[in-house]
């Protein structure tokens, strides 16, 4: 007997590369639930950060991510018990943090129901990673976002220069390849397009763009999966 799955949209790609943004624009427009893994794994950090756990111990970390009440309210809030931390995980330090935690197999192994178990809800746009090779490798619609290196990295330092950060765009450029390197070649769930993706490099595109050939696809597949 085969088992029904929900709709759900897997957006993968390396930091940088506004899947938050355009995850969360699409959504919106499908009327979707939208599902961060990325603030997930941000909330990891900034719990072991406040718990005093360094993000080297993965078998501490692992207890964090375990244990940690994380919710997403209608509004895409997330929630840390009864702490709103949406703001809280946004910094570049739990960026960072994110990117290191991540790679613990303990961490990952921790989460992955989470995940699975909120994306089987309903119709869901999901971003991260490891989505579409991992978490939910059945995702009928798959999408890889990507960019430039340079584009990424002025995306993310405009972005951080107007929340009031004291940056460079040469720090953000090396923060973000060295992020990229951990994520892709870490030995669990390292970051790469699925084979079944659709691959989509958005340099030359401005983020209404981007989302205006999401949708092209999402809707495309979704109608094809009835």
């Amino acid at each position: 007997m085969s088992t029904v799955r929900p709709v759900v949209i897997a957006i993968d790609g390396p930091a940088g590369a506004g899947k938050s943004t355009v995850a969360k624009a699409l959504a919106q427009r499908l009327g979707f639930f939208l599902l961060d893994t990325g603030a997930i794994y941000r909330a990891v950090a900034l719990s072991a950060a406040r718990a005093g756990v360094a993000f080297s111990d993965g078998a501490r970390l692992g207890g964090v991510a375990r244990e940690m009440a994380l919710r997403f309210d209608e509004a895409g809030r997330v929630w840390l018990g009864d702490e709103d931390v949406s703001t809280a995980i946004r910094t570049p330090d739990m960026s960072q943090g994110a990117s290191t935690v991540s790679a613990h197999p303990a961490v990952r192994d921790a989460l992955l129901e989470l995940q699975r178990r909120l994306a089987e809800k309903g119709r869901c746009v999901v971003e991260g990673r490891d989505i579409g090779t991992v978490v939910l490798p059945w995702a009928p619609v798959k999408i890889f976002l990507t960019a430039s290196d340079e584009v990424r990295a002025r995306r993310r330092y405009d972005e951080l220069k107007a929340k009031g950060a004291d940056v460079s765009f040469e720090e953000t450029l090396r923060d973000l390849r060295e992020r990229d390197h951990r994520d892709s070649t870490r030995a669990v769930a390292p970051l790469k397009q699925a084979d079944d993706a659709v691959p989509m490099d958005t340099s030359d595109m401005n983020q209404a763009e981007v989302i205006d050939r999401l949708e092209v696809i999402a809707r495309s597949a979704i109608s094809l999966d009835g």
